[in-house]
């Protein structure tokens, strides 16, 4: 189980081809997208001259890496203790570039990409995700209803200080009941957690947030819902790391607020013609597994039309129109007959 907890970096549990070392590194905010590739076996653009990641074992890698982030709180108080690194430049930051990996290099088998964030109603799947988590509340109508189903955690859940009649508590309690319900889903397809493809989970929670928000950070509320969220965490960490036999990276990023914001970059039709154009550096187009196929194919035939080229102009150049050619033959026989 690994955990990023506002300034800190911590790794609590991890399996034993993740090699983590102990020491006070900081982490750039902007690259933990990175340290999650390079824990599965990925490459990345830029070189991470990090220490705190080691190389492991190469040849098992996890089966699953899962990243959880908490808004609003700028540390949880995780229950295990373990080796923890500062994080600098806390930045927005998403796991795209894990995911687009994933399904380029394992498109043709069962990886499952899930990546979802609740209270905005944002979801993105692929691979076996559509068919594991088809009954998974992803509206907040949805999630509200779940919530008063007769199997939802709000049965064995202590609520304390948190009321079941507000609206902010129940945004807050829906995204613990989403992470119930995806180990609860993922347990039913057990079969998934034990193939070759990686799998890759992104959740982001914003309830605790809200709570903040409505009673302040002081209030009971807000302690008894980061206690809560701290052992739903804890559990659900539990419960995807022996699903997965042991093999799986859990993540948790506990921001209390990014220092920029995540804004969607548009594009005016009123916008100068001089902008700057997307390829500003005229770099070359990523290559997938089939280029060295496509490549071969191509070099091949070339070479095959370059040498029959040759051969046939050769022959050309030095027939015999008397006896090689059949038109120069019939005529000279027409000739002589005349």
């Amino acid at each position: 189980f690994l955990g990023v907890c506002g300034d800190e970096f911590s790794v609590l549990r991890s399996p034993q081809s993740v090699v983590f070392r102990d020491g006070s590194w900081p982490i750039p905010g902007e690259r933990i997208p990175d340290v999650a590739a390079l824990s599965m076996g990925f490459s990345v653009e830029d070189d991470l001259s990090w220490p705190g990641l080691a190389v492991g074992d190469l040849f098992h890698r996890p089966r699953a890496t899962v990243l959880v982030t908490v808004k609003g709180v700028d540390k949880l108080t995780l229950p295990v203790k373990g080796i923890s690194y500062p994080i600098e430049n806390a930045v927005p930051f998403s796991l795209d570039s894990v995911a687009n990996a994933i399904h380029t290099l394992f498109s043709e088998e069962t990886p499952v990409v899930l990546q979802l964030a609740p209270s905005e109603e944002r979801v993105y799947m692929v691979g076996k995700a559509n068919s594991v988590f088809e009954d998974l509340s992803l509206t907040l109508r949805q999630l509200r209803n779940r919530l008063f189903q007769d199997n939802s955690i709000l049965s064995s859940l202590p609520l304390n200080s948190l009321s079941r009649n507000n609206e902010v508590d129940l945004l807050f309690l829906s995204e613990l009941q989403v992470l119930h319900d995806i180990a609860s889903l993922l347990s039913r397809h057990k079969h998934l957690a034990k193939d070759h493809s990686p799998d890759l989970y992104s959740l982001e929670l914003a309830g605790l947030e809200e709570v903040g928000k409505r009673y302040g950070e002081d209030s009971q509320q807000f302690k008894d819902a980061s206690q809560i969220l701290v052992d739903s965490l804890q559990k659900f960490a539990d419960e995807m790391f022996n699903l997965y036999s042991g093999n799986a990276v859990v993540e948790v990023v506990a921001v209390k607020a990014f220092n920029s914001p995540l804004v969607r970059k548009t594009r005016s039709i009123l916008q100068s013609s001089q902008s700057k154009t997307e390829n500003e550096y005229n770099l070359a187009y990523p290559y997938n597994y089939n280029y060295s196929v496509i490549f071969n194919i191509i070099l091949w035939m070339m070479i095959g039309l370059a040498l029959a080229v040759i051969v046939i102009s050769y022959n050309l150049w030095n027939m015999d129109p008397g006896y090689d050619s059949i038109i120069y033959r019939m005529t000279n026989q027409k000739i002589r007959m005349d």
